[in-house]
């Protein structure tokens, strides 16, 4: 008896998935119970952080189907690939993240910058802390040049970008690095807030700028057309980012394919984010994810995210020097990182409380979206030199 109940247990095992259970597994699944707390419950970056927590519990479950298949035929099986080995090209073959950029470009308003494009230099004042991190990573010993420059991205703010450029330099980083972009993009409200008051004074959150001026439909789509150029002809290897985010953003303000933009802006970037999310979610294995180098990476996106934060604010006060007449409040520079609209709310939550009439938020959408530009041209450089 006891010989068949042991066969008994010995083909279960073998049938289904419980033998591969192992206590890095079970960590994970801790690790994806905390991302799906905090998706649900705290509401940070729910629409990527759902769907990466949900992809990295299925990394960490005897899922092999997902990525092999196969099928049958007078009894020979024929081996195929499977559902996410295919979903997962759209990482590997660059699809994704250029296609997420689009759908970007239909929902951002470029009116700010051009309106006030000295903001452009707040933009690229932000892209100091994606160096510096880069630097103190390689500095550290752990990272070679490539995996530094990936992890830099996340200073950025840019959760695609952060995506793209590890699948060119660390592929074997992008699971961690898109767990600590996304998760500190959406602690942004939480992390910029004391760097902003602890680098301005009283009296410069409080200075009012100027309104600014209308921008017509001709001068924004010749603005997103030059800028793709420009931006190619320096940094060709950031085409696929720049040149998606501008055809998103001329379809916009053509205002006469308006099916194609309520398309970009709904249907299309809502479904590859919940594609990106889990297939980024499915590179979480145990093996993977669980290394001391992990713990660094999520270290240093805070490192990131205080540098650029500060550049930013700094480069306001530079500019206020040299131009008195005609001054910037300094907490819009916080907005230079590319986390659009959610860096723009909190330069205006931080403003009010100290002026509640002074409004900036338009003027912070001016850096804000100068950011996304920058990062993407950051990433192309380091993709171009290190690649």
């Amino acid at each position: 008896m006891s010989n068949v109940l042991n066969d008994v247990r010995l083909m279960f095992l073998h049938d289904t998935g419980f033998q591969y259970v192992n206590g890095p597994m079970v960590i994970m699944w801790l690790v994806c119970g905390l991302l799906f707390y905090l998706a649900i419950k705290k509401q940070y970056e729910p629409l990527l952080l759902l769907p990466i927590a949900f992809g990295a519990l299925l990394a960490n479950l005897p899922t092999r189907a997902l990525y092999d298949g196969g099928w049958t035929l007078e009894g020979m099986y024929y081996p195929t690939a499977g559902l996410y080995y295919y979903i997962s090209q759209g990482i590997h073959l660059e699809l994704f993240p250029p296609i997420i950029f689009l759908g970007v470009g239909a929902l951002t308003d470029f009116g700010p910058l051009i309106a006030n494009p000295r903001t452009l230099l707040l933009g690229g004042a932000a892209q100091a802390g994606v160096f510096a991190t880069m630097f103190c990573a390689v500095a550290s010993g752990l990272f070679t040049l490539g995996e530094a420059a990936s992890i830099g991205i996340i200073g950025g703010a840019d959760g695609p970008t952060s995506i793209f450029t590890a699948n060119k330099l660390a592929p074997h980083l992008i699971g961690p690095i898109a767990v600590a972009a996304y998760t500190y993009m959406s602690l942004v409200p939480l992390i910029q807030p004391p760097i902003m008051k602890a680098l301005t004074t009283d009296a410069e959150r409080k200075i009012r700028m100027k309104s600014l001026r209308k921008v017509g439909k001709l001068e924004r789509i010749i603005f997103a057309l030059v800028v793709m150029v420009l931006c190619i002809m320096v940094v060709p290897d950031a085409s696929a980012l720049v040149a998606m985010l501008m055809l998103g953003n001329v379809l916009r303000e053509s205002g006469v394919a308006d099916r194609l933009v309520k398309a970009c802006q709904n249907e299309i970037i809502n479904v590859t984010t919940i594609f990106l999310g889990t297939a980024v979610g499915m590179t979480m294995q145990a093996d993977i994810f669980l290394r001391p180098t992990t713990m660094v990476i999520i270290g240093m996106g805070v490192v990131a995210f205080g540098f650029s934060t500060a550049s930013g604010v700094i480069m306001a006060k530079i500019m206020n020097r040299l131009s008195p007449n005609n001054p910037v409040n300094p907490l819009i520079g916080s907005a230079g990182v590319s986390a659009v609209p959610m860096a723009a709310r909190v330069s205006q939550t931080v403003g009010a409380q100290y002026d509640p009439q002074n409004h900036l938020l338009m003027h912070a959408m001016g850096p804000n979206v100068a950011g996304v530009i920058g990062t993407a041209v950051a990433a192309g450089y380091m993709i171009s030199r290190l690649g």
